[in-house]
């Protein structure tokens, strides 16, 4: 089995969300788990499928151009000005598809924080167990994913700031797993990210009981991106909460 490293690309917030869900919708097509990490064309939010869209727009910064998209997946708001952004998508049958959230979720954070200690940044994910005299806050609806870090979020062990976040989706055709590294809470440019990339996908391989090798973008009609980005940019679906 192989993990397909997808090449980089550049878009939309409604772009990058609907390239998402496509690889999900045709995760079928190939026995292969695929990754991608890809970049904004301009500054970008995206917040989660549940979230209302009135809580969402009084967390955003003032007096800024936002491109703003719902995403597929759940969770919070995601600030994308200054992120490592990227997409996990494996079929559905695959051993880390068919187990609990909470265990792909800690599964490919593991592989995050283990390629960010290789370059010295102090990272660790955040235990399950609470200390008491800190009771774990629950999540609120309009909250900006960085603020706060849930149960195997990536973390900073010398600031105490979240590094990285995630949120899953499940269907009849696997799982997709979109996460997003808040870069100066890693150390931003002290990383060589590309080094960070080659090692998270090794250590997404080895999680996945595959081999990571670069791979051709799959051959999805351009109609059918062109209408899901139409879609994701509409206001129905931005507002539909």
């Amino acid at each position: 089995m192989k993990l397909e490293l997808l090449p980089f690309r550049t878009g939309g917030a409604a772009e990058n969300m609907a390239l998402d869900f496509l690889l999900l919708q045709h995760g079928a097509e190939t026995p292969n788990p695929r990754f991608r990490h890809y970049g904004w064309r301009s500054p970008a939010f995206t917040f989660g499928y549940s979230q209302k869209i009135v809580l969402v727009r009084a967390a955003l910064p003032a007096n800024e151009r936002i491109d703003l998209c719902r995403r597929p997946t759940g969770g919070g708001i995601v600030d994308h000005r200054d992120d490592w952004t990227y997409t996990l998508v494996i079929p559905r049958g695959h051993a880390l598809e068919e187990v609990r959230a909470s265990q792909s979720y800690r599964a490919v954070h593991e592989a995050l924080v283990n390629a960010l200690q290789a370059q010295g940044v102090p990272a660790e994910l955040k235990p399950v167990v609470e200390n008491p005299a800190g009771p774990k806050k629950p999540a609120l609806e309009g909250s900006v994913c960085f603020e706060n870090a849930e149960f195997y979020d990536a973390v900073n062990t010398r600031t105490g700031e979240k590094i990285a976040g995630a949120a899953q989706k499940r269907n009849k055709r696997g799982m997709l797993f979109q996460g997003s590294i808040w870069r100066p809470a890693a150390g931003g440019a002290a990383v060589d990210w590309e080094k960070f990339e080659e090692d998270f996908a090794a250590g997404l391989a080895k999680a996945l009981g595959a081999e990571a090798m670069p791979a051709p973008w799959p051959e999805i009609d351009e109609d059918e991106i062109s209408g899901l980005t139409e879609q994701y940019s509409a206001t129905e679906w931005t507002e539909a909460r």
